[in-house]
């Protein structure tokens, strides 16, 4: 066993997993170079610590790097540590996460500790897909070392210390800390798209467990499932209620209430995150035009359109999803694309990476059309024609080209007020009403919003043995 506790580097591995179970490796490496005085400096685990535990009876693999020793930078035998724990992980199937705390590369080590960091990023890119990866950010993640994040699947800051950065905040020409902290965990977690939880050291860990609960342990893992405790046919009276509110209405979809978002703090008009279904996790996708705190007071508001963020927010999940086998749920209620400058510079490109994610995607994929679902906006959201398995469609909702009263002006645009009224009404009934969908066989079934979590565990069953074969290739280049 280990005596890694006596370290704030260790205290956080303890606290991370189940007690008692964190085995160390690699106790007893030490930094070999000698260059620079480097010999009269102590370098215990030459400042990382390695090793595997459980969490929920889940083995996993961590390292955390130890601010202590080094500044806990990254020299030659502080990466081997780490590659050699991602070798081990790909051979038992199991993630790693890590702690980070450093203040970048080993000056002392130069070409040696640019090798080491390449030597990660190639560990990192190999488990991509393979092995879930997940980083806690608590102290200083500067330089190369914020390239290490990006690499993984999921990402949590402390709130007060965590600092990410590639350049420095005062290195930014124009700018400065005090003008805009661009290292800060608001600023990473609201701009950046790298960030999925912010909060204090225990909230982070627990979040990570709880994370690490809902994920399978590897590509290949098919046993992911818990009992279910809840009934499978519970009615959502007030399901309907939450249309504005996705992160609402999936936690009252979802098993027990239970619905982890990630990078909530990014691009708010598209939620993401997973839930249990039947026992079994899934990944939600959904459209928000509304947020309310925890008081039920709201917050924000949008326009029911897609950002190019949100787009580029849900492909990644959905890309996440689809390497591990994660079924894939999407809540739509989009009107259009945002038409702001800044968003129309990558609107294009983020929604052709969405639209790919969802095409690419074999698993299982089911659509709950719930208010508006207009254009190419509901085209790119898991629609039928871009490969979902399963589409319903709450009976108030509205598909089509866009809203009637603008297509009866476009189309009208000489009448007065009445026919305009007149002229837009038909077009509602005729192309814009659910039931016009479901005859041309877009829709599968129109359901009572209090039917909704029925209806998907349903589908979601029915799908679990889905089989899809795409046309051979490497990889696609979307």
């Amino acid at each position: 066993m280990s005596n890694a506790t006596q370290s704030l580097a260790g205290t956080r591995i303890t606290s991370l997993l189940d007690a008692n179970s964190f085995v160390e490796i690699g106790q007893g490496v030490t930094a070999r170079s000698t260059d620079f005085n480097m010999t009269a400096n102590k370098a215990p685990s030459d400042g990382v610590i390695t090793g595997y535990g459980v969490i929920d009876d889940k083995l996993v693999y961590v390292y955390s790097q130890d601010a202590s020793v080094l500044n806990g930078t990254v020299g030659e035998m502080h990466a081997k540590k780490i590659t050699r724990l991602y070798d081990l992980a790909m051979k038992t199937g199991a993630p790693v996460i890590g702690l980070v705390d450093c203040a970048g590369i080993r000056l002392q080590e130069a070409t040696d500790a640019l090798e080491a960091f390449g030597q990660i990023y190639l560990k990192q890119t190999l488990a991509s897909g393979v092995i879930p990866q997940i980083t806690a950010i608590f102290g200083t993640c500067g330089g190369g070392m914020a390239v290490i994040p990006s690499l993984t699947d999921f990402t949590f800051m402390e709130s007060k210390k965590g600092k990410m950065f590639v350049n420095t905040p005062n290195a930014l020409e124009g700018n400065n800390t005090d003008k805009c902290d661009t290292a800060a965990a608001d600023f990473q977690s609201k701009e950046t798209g790298v960030i999925d939880g912010v909060g204090t050291e225990d909230e982070i860990l627990g979040q990570i467990r709880s994370l690490v609960s809902l994920l399978p342990s590897n590509n290949e893992d098919t046993d992911n499932y818990t009992e279910c405790t809840d009934d499978l046919n519970r009615v959502c009276a007030d399901l309907a209620n939450c249309a504005g509110d996705t992160a609402i209405a999936l936690s009252q979809i979802a098993d027990n209430g239970e619905f982890f978002e990630t990078k909530a703090d990014y691009a708010k008009d598209m939620v993401t995150g997973f839930i249990r279904l039947n026992g079994a996790t899934v990944g939600a996708v959904a459209n928000r035009s509304e947020v309310y705190d925890a008081e039920g007071k709201k917050t924000e508001t949008f326009d029911g359109s897609i950002s190019a963020r949100g787009a580029r927010k849900a492909a990644d999940f959905v890309k996440f999803c689809d390497a591990f086998d994660i079924p894939v749920l999407t809540l739509t209620n989009a009107t259009g694309f945002m038409a702001t400058l800044c968003s129309e510079k990558m609107m294009a490109k983020s929604v052709g990476e969405l639209v790919a994610a969802f095409a690419d995607a074999t698993v299982p994929k089911v659509n709950v059309i719930i208010g508006k679902a207009y254009g190419t906006a509901y085209v790119a959201m898991n629609s039928k024609s871009i490969g979902a398995d399963l589409v319903y469609a709450w009976d108030n909702a509205e598909i089509g080209m866009m809203d009637a009263s603008l297509a009866a002006k476009i189309m009208y645009a000489d009448a007065d007020a009445a026919e305009l009224n007149e002229k837009a009404a038909q077009y509602r009934e005729l192309q814009n009403g659910v039931a016009s969908a479901a005859a041309r066989g877009y829709v599968d079934t129109v359901i009572s919003p209090a039917d909704t979590r029925k209806y998907v565990i349903g589908a979601f069953e029915m799908l679990f043995t889905k089989r899809e074969d795409r046309p051979s290739k490497k990889h696609g280049t979307v």
